[in-house]
């Protein structure tokens, strides 16, 4: 069947096409093991987008409005695409980048890439699209087609989740409807081994648990493989990232964002350095490399006064920045030791050990569809 030949919604880009399985078809690989089988086998390394911070499957990356979460994925999306360093801070593999900007123009697009690049040539490996069916209607289909002609991507950007997810089948509970949504973005990061980024927004009641934030059910996060949360920051701090999932460490960054050249960058060091007063942050970097040092110490080393020191320390311990031992030494509370403070994100290292796995072992594969002329007209990705 060619491109002519289908309905209107599954008119998509020419070349290859490639749905992912049919729900109710039969599965043609195996699904479950003996102990002793799982532990022999070895699986791909993971994948990652950006190491640490972005890994194959599916990714939400939410934050409240206007607070910069399309400059961010866009950004990211330019320099996985181009290779380079995303955030200014973290090296990452170049491949091909879907960016769904389903909110922009194209002259909104191109304004905010030239601002991005900033005189850099754009990168042959970043197809942008502002149009694209809901998932149900033919978007998976799309995206899935996109991802077969373009063997080896890295990542997939939709900015924003709403505009895809489509209407909920009836009789739906809403965390069911809302993890039915996410399953068909899920399914493609699985059946591909890609990093999908779908970009969503918060509640406005904030909560000291950011997962809680989320806007929607618990069906959202409970879905994805990873939630990513950008936040505002008091102080000099434009935000935080707070990052947990199934393949990345628990963490916080704090981030600052360069509206001149329209990108995200990660700061040094824990967000309380960069959200606090400049001197409380003073203390706290000179106390995290000199733990036990007193006020006067501290106030030479920073070149702040002592009186100021002293009382500020004090403040601080009350505030469980700091504690203090019976001589009047400080140091930071266990929980914000060095060892425990996030640095540049690395690719953990892989602890698989045997030899006789296959991919893509325990992944979907992908059903075969007639070859789109190449000569037809091509709507969305």
């Amino acid at each position: 069947m060619n491109d002519h030949e289908r309905p209107p919604h599954l008119r998509l880009v020419s070349g290859n096409t490639a749905p992912v399985p049919r729900e109710g078809a039969e599965v043609p690989f195996r699904t479950s093991w003996t102990a002793d089988e799982l532990m022999a086998m070895t699986f791909p390394d993971t994948k990652w987008a950006v190491p640490g911070v972005i890994a194959e499957g599916l990714n939400l990356l939410a934050g409240p409005p206007k607070v910069g979460k399309s400059w961010l994925s866009l950004g990211t999306a330019i320099a996985v695409a181009a290779g380079g360093k995303a955030l200014e801070a973290i090296a990452v593999e170049p491949g091909p980048v879907l960016y769904l900007a389903l909110e922009d123009t194209p002259r909104r697009l191109q304004s905010r890439m030239r601002k991005i690049l900033g005189g850099a040539s754009a990168p042959r490996d970043l197809t942008l699209a502002t149009t694209c069916p809901t998932l149900p209607q033919g978007g998976e289909e799309a995206i899935a087609r996109w991802l077969e002609r373009n063997v080896g991507a890295r990542m997939v950007v939709i900015d924003v989740f709403a505009k895809v997810r489509g209407i909920a089948p009836p009789g739906l509970s809403a965390y069911d409807a809302d993890y039915a949504a996410m399953s068909r973005a899920k399914r493609l990061a699985d059946a591909f081994g890609v990093a999908v980024v779908l970009v969503h927004h918060v509640r406005k009641m904030a909560s000291d648990d950011f997962l809680a934030e989320v806007s929607g059910t618990n069906g959202l996060a409970g879905a994805a493989d990873a939630t990513l949360v950008l936040k505002r920051a008091r102080g000099s701090a434009d935000g935080v990232l707070h990052v947990t999932g199934r393949d990345v460490e628990e963490a916080e960054y704090a981030m600052a964002f360069q509206p001149d050249a329209g990108v995200w960058h990660l700061l040094d060091g824990p967000p309380e350095d960069h959200t606090l007063s400049a001197t409380r942050a003073a203390i706290l970097r000179y106390v995290r490399q000199h733990p036990g040092s007193p006020p006067k110490v501290i106030a030479e080393a920073i070149g702040v006064a002592y009186d100021n020191v002293k009382k500020t320390c004090q403040r601080m311990a009350a505030d469980n920045q700091l504690s203090a031992d019976v001589s009047g030494r400080y140091r930071l509370p266990a929980a914000q030791s060095p060892e425990s403070v996030p640095t540049v994100p690395v690719v953990p290292d892989s602890t698989s050990s045997s030899v006789n796995a296959t991919a893509p072992q325990g992944q979907p594969s992908l059903w075969g569809v007639p070859t789109v002329p190449a000569n037809e007209e091509t709507p969305h990705p």
